[in-house]
């Protein structure tokens, strides 16, 4: 039909003038196609088993909806993605279709289509996040002893381990992956039959449908149900989240390559168009770049909330937009930065080179100086004085015998102090618990692994439960069909 024309549930009116395309929501819909459709057959399904739609009618219904599925979603046209299929289910079976949207509202449905995709999406992000924490640990595996730099304010300070750096990124993502999971958690409760916010007078079993549909549950309160979307809310803020996890690793990975640390796979580079010697980690800026992305849907999505009130209000319409925008920023730049890591090439020679760079062991020299008796804090004095002298063993000894009046052997032995200035003794010596020393970061990565084997058995089981309903769903509806 002409979407001019109205649709099924305008009709004639309010069906013309120059605002119809501002409220339509097509362009944004085609996304939840296959929700909508899946969301009918529970419905359906559910009012058929409740007597509340006769069983005849129902199989038209769903015959219909088979249609509209083959027919894919470039032949709907209407106000939005659910007005369009209710319309062509009513050109496919007369007036009887619309018995599909008895003891519902588009409010609750809509509610339902969001919950029922966004779903989908986050559990697409978790799997992405895994495979990123599997290349962080088996990168992390082979440089277990990569003695590198560290850094804080971007200044050398302290040797450590490229598995030590990469282990860090593991576990942000860790977090993150839960937080998503969670955030499938609350997301996954359904608000079918809530209505338009008050409920039905009809006898429906939203149980059913939840079950049909997947949902862990059902939203008990009506009016919340089709109110809230701080599911919306609590996703597009794990997937902020993530993205500044991803950020920080592009970042790092971008300023190693510039200093020849580490190089990036030439699948995840590019040369410039001018200077024909340049490799640049274009991958990685954009990377980088999606927690702009993941932000702006946050906080759009913040912005468009603020102050509504209850119930349902068409200034919704325009927040869903904003969370699949940092979905669709974040998901693929999860996918890039795990290629990127997992074939990247560390530079052993170069970080071993540089990881004494900046007197980074003075720490460790200072905490020798410490376990020796002498209060850290004129040890840092000493260690301080010998950086500006030379930040060699002449410097420390000639530092001691000014700050201490007496002479560094005295303190400690020769020997202890070179081995303390040796940036792989130094790590080595690190070895409290999340520390870059050998055997921590082993039993760090141990860790690590559990708790992805873990996560992908959480993400795993929420998938097979979703699976089960739908082969469950799909076998109802033949029964009509």
């Amino acid at each position: 039909m002409n979407g001019e024309d109205g649709d099924v549930i305008r009709r004639d009116r309010f069906s013309g003038g120059p605002a119809r395309a501002f409220l339509s929501s097509m362009d944004h819909d085609e996304r939840l196609f296959a929700a909508d459709l899946a969301v009918d057959r529970a419905h359906v399904v559910m009012l058929a088993e409740q007597g509340i739609v006769d069983e005849e009618s129902a199989g038209a219904i769903l015959d219909a909806l088979a249609d509209v599925e083959a027919t894919g979603y470039d032949a709907l046209d209407g106000e939005d993605i659910h007005a369009a299929i209710e319309t062509a289910v009513i050109e496919h079976v007369g007036e009887s279709g619309g018995r599909m949207h008895t003891a519902r509202s588009r409010n609750d449905e809509v509610a339902t289509c969001i919950r029922y995709r966004l779903r989908e999406e986050l559990l697409d992000t978790i799997e992405a996040t895994l495979v990123l924490r599997e290349a962080l640990v088996e990168a992390a595996r082979e440089h277990v002893e990569t003695v590198m730099p560290g850094y804080t304010h971007r200044q050398a300070a302290q040797p450590t381990t490229v598995a030590h750096f990469l282990c860090s990124y593991a576990q942000a993502l860790e977090r993150d992956t839960d937080r998503l999971v969670t955030a499938y958690d609350r997301t996954n409760r359904s608000p079918l039959g809530a209505a338009a916010f008050a409920g039905t007078p009809f006898d429906i079993d939203r149980e059913r449908t939840a079950d049909l549909l997947g949902f862990d549950s059902v939203l008990g309160n009506s009016m919340d149900a089709v109110s809230t979307r701080d599911f919306l809310v609590e996703a597009a803020s794990g997937w902020s989240a993530l993205a500044l996890t991803l950020s920080g690793l592009a970042t790092d990975l971008i300023e190693f390559a510039a200093d020849e640390y580490v190089e990036i796979h030439d699948d995840y580079a590019s040369t410039s168009s001018i200077m024909p010697q340049k490799k640049n980690p274009d991958t990685l800026e954009l990377v980088r770049a999606a927690a702009g992305n993941a932000s702006a849907g946050l906080n759009g999505l913040l912005t468009t909330l603020k102050g509504l009130p209850r119930a349902y209000n068409r200034d919704l319409q325009e927040a869903t937009p904003h969370a699949w925008a940092a979905v669709d920023a974040v998901t693929p730049a999860t996918e890039v930065a795990a290629g990127a890591v997992a074939t990247a090439t560390w530079n052993e020679d170069a970080l071993t080179a540089a990881a004494g760079d900046g007197f980074a062991t003075a720490t460790g020299v200072a905490d020798l100086l410490a376990a020796n008796g002498v209060p850290f804090r004129t040890a840092h004095e000493i260690l301080a004085e010998a950086a500006e002298q030379g930040a060699d063993y002449a410097a420390i000894e000639a530092a001691t015998d000014a700050v201490l009046d007496q002479s560094l052997s005295a303190v400690v032995e020769r020997e202890a102090i070179e081995d303390a200035l040796d940036p792989a003794a130094s790590v080595t010596s690190r070895d409290s618990v999340g520390g870059p020393a050998p055997e921590a970061v082993e039993a760090a990565l141990d860790e690590a692994w559990a708790a992805i084997e873990a996560d992908r058995e959480r993400r795993d089981d929420r998938r097979d439960r979703l699976d089960t309903a739908a082969a469950t769903l799909e076998r109802e509806v033949s029964e009509y069909r």
